[in-house]
C-alpha cells in the first residue's frame, strides 16, 4: 500500500485518518447526545471530561488532516460535474464541522470557568474569559453544529453506499484499499 495518494487512489495515511475521524467523531456525536440527558453526577462529569479529551484530541487530528490534504494531491472522481461539486461541497463541509465543533466545546469549557485538559498531559489556554451568557449561546451553536455534522455524516454515508451498491463504482473502494 502507498504511503501517499496518487491519481486514482488515496494513501495509508489518508485512509487511516478518515477512518479515525470518521470513528473518533461518530463516538463524541454519541456520546454528547448521551451525557446531555444524565442529571448532573459523577459520571456526567466523567463523561463529559472524556467528551472534550477526545474532542480536542479530533481538532489536533483535523489540523494534521487538512496539511496532509493540502500537501497531497486528490484523487480523480470520474463523476458527472454536479457529483464532483457535491461531494466537494460536502467534505469542505465536513471540515468546516470538524474545526468548528472542538473549537465551540472549548469557548463554552473556557466560559464556564473551566480547564480543557488534554488527557492530564497539559491544559489548554482559556479562549474566552467566564461568561455564563457566552457559555449558553456556545452550547446552542455547539448543539446544532452537531446536529448538521451528523446530517453531513448521513449524508456522505448514503453517497457512499448509493456509489458502491447502485453505481457499482470504485468511490468507496477508493477509501478502503
Amino acid at each position: 500500500m502507498r504511503i501517499k495518494n496518487s491519481e486514482m487512489h488515496f494513501g495509508i495515511v489518508a485512509i487511516v485518518l478518515h477512518w479515525l475521524m470518521a470513528i473518533l467523531l461518530i463516538a463524541l456525536l454519541a456520546l454528547g447526545l448521551y451525557m446531555v440527558t444524565l442529571p448532573i453526577s459523577i459520571e456526567k462529569l466523567r463523561l463529559y471530561g472524556w467528551h472534550k479529551e477526545y474532542g480536542m484530541f479530533g481538532l489536533i487530528l483535523v489540523i494534521a488532516r487538512s496539511m496532509w490534504r493540502i500537501t497531497n494531491r486528490i484523487p480523480q472522481l470520474s463523476l458527472p460535474w454536479w457529483e464532483k461539486l457535491a461531494a466537494r461541497t460536502v467534505h469542505y463541509t465536513f471540515y468546516g464541522f470538524m474545526f468548528a465543533m472542538p473549537i465551540t466545546g472549548w469557548i463554552i469549557t473556557s466560559a464556564a470557568g473551566l480547564p480543557v485538559s488534554f488527557f492530564s498531559w497539559f491544559v489548554f489556554p482559556d479562549l474566552v474569559s467566564p461568561n455564563p451568557n457566552l457559555m449558553h449561546l456556545f452550547q446552542q451553536i455547539h448543539k446544532w453544529l452537531g446536529y448538521g455534522l451528523i446530517a453531513t455524516i448521513v449524508l456522505h454515508t448514503s453517497a457512499a453506499l448509493k456509489h458502491h451498491f447502485i453505481n457499482k463504482d470504485d468511490i468507496l473502494r477508493r477509501m478502503l484499499s
